[in-house]
């Protein structure tokens, strides 16, 4: 087991490792997102949108961070953005979840027909065909074994990222001295 750990902690102190990983779980996770929309035919929401800037965030920086490689303390930024992006989309998934489990109303426009709605309005037909017609209120998908939607996974595979990423970030840094 140390060993493991040590091989863990080592590969988290290489810029290419890190920001691999960060690329690489970026862009699975947008294939699944997508795949799940062509595949099974589920149509995202708005947070579900929200959700997946997060990781066009996170590859942005990694590329960054894989040109900045030679430079540890313009890396360990990247690294620590790269972070935060993961974070932030945690904090969106968090917000999603609670929105299908009806903890809360969403306040984030498209997640549902616009209050006010009016066919009186010229533009009610362009307005309608704009608005997402997926809920964000309703779960599109749940893992039969635990229940869990997407948003949940999200939340789970976000957070992870991020403390990787921190974690990365303080490891080269460190490389500086």
């Amino acid at each position: 087991m140390k060993k493991i750990m040590c091989k863990i902690w080592g590969f988290l102190a290489c810029p290419v490792a890190v920001f691999t990983l960060i690329v690489g779980v970026s862009i699975a996770a947008l294939a699944a997102a997508l795949l799940s929309e062509v595949l099974l035919g589920l149509e995202p929401c708005s947070l579900c949108i929200h959700q997946r800037w997060g990781f066009v965030a996170a590859i942005v920086f990694a590329l960054i961070g894989l040109f900045l490689r030679k430079r540890p303390k313009g890396a360990a930024l990247m690294a620590g953005l790269s972070g935060l992006s993961f974070l932030a989309t945690s904090a969106i998934a968090t917000y999603h979840t609670g929105v299908e489990q009806k903890w809360w109303v969403s306040a984030v426009e498209g997640c549902s027909v616009p209050t006010g709605f009016s066919t009186q309005d010229p533009n009610w037909i362009e307005n309608l065909m704009a608005t997402p017609s997926a809920r964000c209120d309703e779960i599109p998908w749940q893992d039969p074994l635990l229940g869990l939607s997407m948003a949940n996974y999200n939340i789970i595979l976000c957070f992870g990222m991020f403390v990787i990423c921190m974690v990365g970030m303080v490891r080269i840094y460190r490389k500086t001295f």
